[in-house]
C-alpha cells in the first residue's frame, strides 16, 4: 500500500528519517562501524498492508537512532506473511486479524513460538464515491452487496437505503491473503473468506480501491481507517449500523466500542527466537513504546492504557 501523504507529512514534521533497507537487501553484517546504540543486524518483517505503513514509520524512526540495523518491511498480506513467518523466514509478521488455528499449527510444526502483540486499533472503513447520496449502511445491506450468492447489481436493488440511488454497484476490495478480507467477510457475511467473486480484486494495493471508487459513482470498497484518512478528500466513509444505529468510523467510536462490527485490533507477531537478538528485541520494545505517538500522526487509532500495558507485558514474557 503506497502512502505518500503520511510520509510527506511525517518528514515535514521532522518525525522520521529515511534509513529502512530495501526489501531485497539481505545485508546483515552490521560491520559498517560503531553506532550510537551499538546495535547492528537485520530484521525481516512481512504481512499486512494495513499494518505495514505503521511498521515502516516506526522502523524509520528506530533506524534514525540505530543506522546499522537493516529493517526490511514487506506487505504480502496477513495470510501470506504468516506463510513465511511460520517457516522461519521472517522475524515478525504484521497482521490485521488474529492468527488462525491452521497458522498456529504450521508455526508449531516448525517450532516457531510467538506472541500476539496489539500495536493499534482500527476502524475498517467502507468507502463510497462522494456522488453517492447514501450515507449509512447496515450489516444486512453490506451483505446484500458483498454476499457470496446473488449480490445485488444496482444500488436501487439494496433494500431500505437512506437515499435514492440507481447506479450500478462497482466493488473493489483486497485479495484472499489479506487479513482485512478475512475480517470483513466474517463480520459482514458471517463466515471468513465467504464473499462474492464479482468484484475488483486489488490484492494488497489499497490505492487501486481508492482510484476505482473515485472513478465510479456507484463504487464501493473497504480498507483500514488510516488509508481513508489519507484519501477522505476524494472519498466518503459510510456510517455503519451494527444494530444500534448509524455510527461513523473514528478514533472515539472505536475506543468507546460503538463502531461495530468493523472495529478491530492491529497486531505484530514477533517470534521468540527473533527476540533473542538484541536488535530485534530493542526494535519491538521501541515499537510498543512509540506506536501511539507515531501512529496517531499518520492516521492510526492508538492503544488504550490497558492495551499498552498488556502489550509491554507480553513482550517481556516472550523475551524471558
Amino acid at each position: 500500500m503506497t502512502t505518500p501523504k503520511w510520509l510527506s507529512l511525517a518528514v515535514a514534521g521532522g518525525l522520521l528519517a529515511f534509513g529502512v533497507a530495501a526489501c531485497g537487501d539481505d545485508d546483515s553484517s552490521g560491520d559498517s562501524g560503531s553506532t550510537p546504540s551499538g546495535l547492528s543486524g537485520s530484521i525481516v518483517i512481512d504481512g499486512s498492508s494495513t499494518v505495514g505503513p505503521l511498521t515502516k514509520a516506526v522502523a524509520e524512526e528506530f533506524n534514525r537512532q540505530n543506522p546499522d540495523v537493516q529493517i526490511q518491511v514487506g506487505e504480502s498480506g496477513t495470510g501470506g506473511g504468516f506463510e513465511k513467518f511460520c517457516v522461519g523466514e521472517t522475524a515478525i509478521n504484521d497482521a490485521s486479524r488474529q492468527v488462525e488455528p491452521e497458522e498456529e499449527d504450521a508455526c508449531a510444526k516448525n517450532d516457531v513460538e510467538f506472541e500476539e502483540i496489539q500495536v493499534a486499533n482500527d476502524a475498517l472503513t467502507v468507502v463510497l464515491n462522494p456522488d453517492n447520496p447514501v450515507s449509512c449502511l447496515s450489516v444486512d445491506q453490506l451483505a446484500q452487496i458483498w454476499g457470496p450468492k446473488d449480490p445485488v447489481a444496482s444500488w436501487s436493488d439494496v433494500s431500505d437505503l437512506d437515499a435514492e440511488f440507481s447506479d450500478p454497484i462497482s466493488r473493489f476490495g483486497p485479495g484472499t491473503d489479506s487479513g482485512t478480507f478475512d475480517y470483513f467477510t466474517e463480520a459482514v457475511n458471517g463466515e471468513e473468506g465467504v464473499q462474492t467473486k464479482d468484484y475488483n480484486d486489488v490484492g494488497e494495493q489499497d490505492n487501486l480501491t481508492v482510484t476505482g471508487v473515485q472513478g465510479e459513482a456507484g463504487g464501493i470498497g473497504y480498507f483500514g481507517f488510516s488509508f481513508f484518512e489519507e484519501n477522505q478528500g476524494t472519498l466518503k466513509a459510510a456510517e455503519i449500523d451494527g444494530g444500534d444505529g448509524c455510527v461513523a468510523p473514528s478514533i472515539e467510536t472505536v475506543q468507546d466500542g460503538s463502531y461495530t462490527p468493523l472495529a478491530r485490533g492491529l497486531y505484530i507477531y514477533p517470534s521468540a527466537k527473533a527476540l533473542e537478538d538484541e536488535a530485534t528485541k530493542a526494535f519491538v520494545d521501541f515499537y510498543i513504546d512509540n506506536a501511539n505517538a507515531i501512529g496517531e500522526q499518520i492516521g492510526f487509532i492508538g492503544l488504550t492504557d490497558e492495551q499498552l500495558t498488556e502489550a509491554q507485558d507480553k513482550v517481556a514474557s516472550l523475551a524471558g
